[in-house]
């Protein structure tokens, strides 16, 4: 019987987040927190009768080392570590859904800033999340984990399988698009030039050298700001589209042919109708920010909307349970399960966000122009305590409810209105609210936020809302 006080290892509380682990590197992340995430999680794994994981990093300046240090604690605990190196997190994705493993680790921080790392986790097939990760840093906090074992690790590039996969789906034919990509000097950077390579039409590719400094923009494509190199490349070139990918490539941007930037609803139509088109009657996902506009037009289209929690994990729960052939949220996390495995991937979402243009015959603006009009804001997020934040959401439903409000709760409040709608939700990730709101008429658009501000205020918050006017 081995001490397992000797193992015990206690991760500061903000680390341990819904989706992943997170911290901020020499402040609330070290090495030795990587070392007892592939201790704990190595030692879940082997209690289910498993041994294989599969392990990748980002190209942020801290991930060799974290990388390195997982590994050793995935060994200590008798797993066989294949290491797939630097790449997106989706090809790690692909590696632990097409190859035989137990579990899945990737190094990254994902869009946060360069000082910033992390860890996100497969059990299986699927997301590991939420009480997992909860569970996770208690057994780490007891030591509880199995006795020391030997593993071994195996480095294995898996790059040119996933390139070929991504590639299998085009369906574009021979039609020469001219696409200005951003990789933003994320870690889809290396495989990102090898595969437009192997598309036809002129390809430019901005920020392709992985470098974790982010020297050219912070690498968050939801951010305006951070499209304007994109956006002015596209409109110097007469380019078709603009794609931005995030740190780790899990998440898409669009820019059109006029250099107007396309919002994660809006192209989720585009490919909704070119997934329904071959799919009719189908159910399309989308989280509780997305417009109103997308779920209408879902369902002009012949499909199925479904509104559902924002978080790619609860998403891909969701599309698992429903069959759901497509998925996507406000943040550009897209999901297809349509000839796809189900995860988020924002180079295969590329791909087909392509095979759509083309099969649309349309340019992208007349798209995005053919769109019904509606002003929004865009996401506002208000300082909440941790310990206030649910229950403060709780006192609006309660408040809504008995004034005989159109209210849906499937994930925080969200509220129609003649109108249009707004929402309220806690943050899982963070100590904040977070809120949109919709309108046909600027004046509309007033009176909701003014319903939500007095809502806020009712239970104690201040809510600023100045430069909360958006459109598309």
């Amino acid at each position: 019987m081995h001490d397992k006080t000797a193992f015990a290892h206690l991760f500061p509380a903000t680390t341990l987040r819904e989706y992943d682990i997170r911290g901020i590197v020499g402040e609330t992340l070290h090495t030795a927190d990587a070392f007892a995430i592939g201790r704990t999680f190595g030692s879940i794994v082997a209690r289910k009768g498993g041994s294989r994981v599969a392990v990748g990093r980002d190209g942020r300046l801290s991930s060799p080392e974290f990388s390195a240090t997982l590994i050793e604690g995935l060994i200590a605990s008798g797993m066989h570590v294949t290491d797939i190196g630097v790449g997106p997190t989706p090809m790690l994705y692909f590696a632990a859904t097409t190859e035989a493993t137990d579990g899945a680790i990737m190094v990254t921080g994902s869009h946060n800033p360069a000082n910033y790392n992390g860890f996100k986790m497969m059990m299986g097939r699927k997301p590991f999340f939420g009480d997992d990760i909860q569970t996770l840093g208690r057994l780490a906090a007891a030591g509880d984990v199995v006795a020391p074992a030997e593993g071994s690790v195996v480095t294995r590039d898996i790059s040119a399988a996933y390139l070929a996969r991504l590639l299998q789906d085009w369906d574009g034919g021979d039609r020469a698009l001219n696409v200005v990509w951003d990789s933003g000097n994320g870690s889809a950077g290396d495989v990102l030039q090898r595969l437009v390579k192997a598309l036809p039409g002129r390809h430019t590719v901005l920020n392709a050298e992985i470098d974790g400094r982010f020297p050219a923009h912070h690498p968050d494509p939801t951010v305006p700001k951070n499209l304007e190199q994109l956006v002015t490349a596209v409109r110097k070139q007469g380019a078709d589209i603009g794609i931005a990918f995030d740190g780790d490539a899990d998440r898409i941007g669009i820019v059109d042919d006029t250099g107007e930037i396309l919002f994660g609803d809006q192209f989720l139509i585009l490919l909704a109708r070119d997934v329904l088109a071959t799919h009719p009657g189908a159910t399309i996902i989308a989280d509780v920010k997305a417009s109103q506009v997308l779920f209408d037009q879902i369902e002009k289209a012949g499909g199925k909307p479904l509104m559902w929690k924002t978080g790619h994990s609860l998403i891909k729960s969701k599309m698992a349970e429903t069959g759901a052939p497509l998925a996507g949220e406000m943040s550009g996390h897209i999901f297809f399960a349509d000839k796809w495995y189900g995860f988020d991937d924002a180079l295969y979402a590329a791909i087909r966000v392509l095979n759509a243009v083309i099969h649309s015959g349309k340019s992208v603006s007349a798209f995005r122009k053919s769109l019904p009009q509606v002003l929004n804001t865009p996401e506002l997020r208000f300082d909440c305590e941790e310990s206030r934040k649910f229950s403060v959401v709780a006192e609006v439903a309660e408040r809504l409810r008995a004034d005989g409000a159109t209210v849906s709760e499937t994930d925080g409040v969200r509220v129609n209105t003649e109108d249009g709608w707004w929402l309220l939700r806690a943050s899982n990730t963070q100590a904040v609210l977070v809120a949109r709101a919709e309108a046909a008429t600027p004046a509309g658009l007033a009176r909701l936020k003014a319903t939500l501000a007095s809502q806020l205020a009712a239970s104690g918050l201040a809510p600023d809302f100045s430069g909360a006017n958006a459109g598309h």
